[in-house]
């Protein structure tokens, strides 16, 4: 009930968004892109496996396979030689690059937490980018064709992209904190799968020229992309002399809560509160990063990591082999396994919204009913 004369509360929805000013939205896209760039290049990758097979093995022993310059002729390196043993050693690049970003995440999320996440971030996105360039491009300029060499940048390349997610994740925890679980980080997470399409529509886009093109194209963008995040990413609020936001939170529950006191107390005696001070109230000191061990102590954290692992077990079967598995079984042209793929990451992007927003709404509910 609204008493004559009080400010009108607006509705749950505006104030929603009434809390969030432009350098949240600039922080939300920055985020988002850089991460999306970064899961567009590994998806260059796997939308051209079918082009670097058949570079890798003789021209006679693809010749149901398109060869993009039919003039060429096999190098001579006998890198493999047949297509089997190439494929196999593809899904071992796979198997070594995820390896090395599992361990790379722990890593990264221990630096980040010790120096400036913009500085992390940008490192990584331009060093990864310099690294696919070098996997994909400048080998295959030089024909250049070394299985010691593709193993040793590809475990760089995995070390280096691990740096994206620990940074990305730890920005969006400064900026929008709890209340954007739901809705926000339901559109946030969109993310990778904006970078899926993003990789499958530039590697399709110039495969004809050549695969070296899409991991090109890729790392050119991937690097731009980190030269904008060290010029435009402020990675916290206090940066800018505004409160984190768990302070914001803490200071709208003080409000609601003082809203809710009565003014006069059991004792009839009005209400006064000791604590009040025109004094500036200590600076809270600067949490300290906290160990593996601790981290597995949370409540829910192995149980939430377990069932995150099954879910991308499927999702990067997916992701490394859809598009290889769609050509060479079914005899698609690339360009268009490639396309295809993409209907994938539109249901994820569809999923990832509607999950948020779902969460978010069971969340204020149980917050409403005290638990």
């Amino acid at each position: 009930m609204d008493f004559p004369g009080s400010p009108r509360r607006a509705p749950p929805r505006l104030r929603f968004f009434a809390q969030y000013t432009h350098h949240h939205l600039v922080v939300f896209l920055l985020t988002f892109f850089s991460y999306s760039l970064l899961h567009a290049s590994r998806k260059a990758f796997s939308n051209v496996k079918v082009s670097i097979n058949n570079q890798w093995t003789p021209p006679s022993l693809n010749a149901s396979m398109p060869i993009v310059d039919p003039n060429s002729t096999w190098n001579g390196s006998h890198l493999f030689p047949d297509f089997n043993s190439a494929t196999i050693f593809l899904g071992l690049l796979d198997t070594i690059f995820l390896f090395s970003y599992a361990v790379g995440l722990f890593i990264s999320g221990i630096i980040g937490d010790r120096l400036n996440m913009r500085y992390v971030l940008t490192f990584g996105m331009c060093s990864s980018a310099v690294t696919m360039f070098v996997f994909g491009t400048l080998t295959e300029w030089l024909h250049f064709y070394n299985k010691v060499f593709y193993c040793s940048i590809w475990v760089i390349n995995g070390l280096l992209q691990s740096t994206g997610w620990p940074c990305v994740v730890a920005v969006m925890g400064n900026w929008f904190g709890k209340s954007g679980r739901g809705l926000v980080f339901g559109l946030w997470s969109a993310c990778a799968s904006v970078g899926n399409i993003l990789g499958a529509f530039l590697a399709s886009s110039v495969l004809k020229y050549g695969y070296e093109y899409a991991f090109l194209v890729t790392a050119c963008v991937q690097f731009a992309g980190g030269v904008i995040i060290f010029f435009g990413l402020v990675t916290s609020p206090k940066e800018l002399g505004l409160p984190d936001a768990g302070e914001q939170e803490g200071e709208s529950r003080d409000r609601e809560e003082e809203a809710n006191r009565p003014l006069i107390s059991e004792d009839n005696e009005v209400d006064s509160d000791a604590s009040y001070s025109i004094q500036a109230p200590d600076t809270a000191s600067t949490p300290k990063a906290i160990s593996f061990m601790q981290a597995c102590c949370l409540p829910g954290v192995l149980l939430y990591s377990l069932a995150y692992a099954c879910l991308k077990l499927v999702n990067y079967s997916f992701f490394f082999w859809l598009p290889f598995y769609l050509s060479k079984n079914f005899h698609w042209k690339e360009a268009e396994a490639d396309q295809l793929s993409i209907w994938y990451d539109i249901g994820g992007i569809i999923g990832g919204t509607v999950q948020g927003f779902i969460s978010g709404h069971h969340a204020k509910k149980i917050a409403c009913l005290g638990y």
